[in-house]
């Protein structure tokens, strides 16, 4: 008999942290979000606290199969880069990009940080 298959995108089992990780948004999150939310960004949804298998990322655009992760200082330790490279590692597998910007880059130049994800998407075109 098969083992049942593992759902990959907002596991009930994350559905509180995923919650918890909204309500408590980082400054940059909160900025970034302001600017993806509705659709704005060239016609391209995007969810927060996505969850994708074991993990959670800050943003994702199902359309584009894109993960967008903010890192704050926390990310520069060795164990944090370790960690962020197995999840990364996990993500790609299953056939989503993750894109990584340091939270000041959103404070600090958030058109540029913009442009870059658009970049990512398969086509320019508005339409969801």
């Amino acid at each position: 008999m098969k083992a049942p298959k593992q759902q990959l995108f907002n596991a009930k089992k994350q559905k509180l942290k995923r919650q918890k990780l909204r309500n408590n948004a980082t400054p940059a999150e909160k900025r970034l979000w302001s600017y993806l939310r509705n659709s704005q960004l060239l016609g391209r949804k995007f969810r927060r606290q996505q969850g994708i298998g074991p993990y959670i990322v800050d943003f994702y655009c199902p359309k584009e199969n894109l993960a967008v992760e903010l890192d704050g200082d926390i990310h520069s330790t060795n164990e944090a880069r370790e960690y962020d490279h197995e999840r990364d590692k996990f993500i790609h597998d299953h056939g989503i990009t993750t894109i990584r910007f340091r939270n000041k880059e959103v404070f600090n130049d958030v058109d540029s940080v913009l442009q870059t994800i658009a970049k990512y998407f398969r086509t320019s075109s508005a339409v969801s």
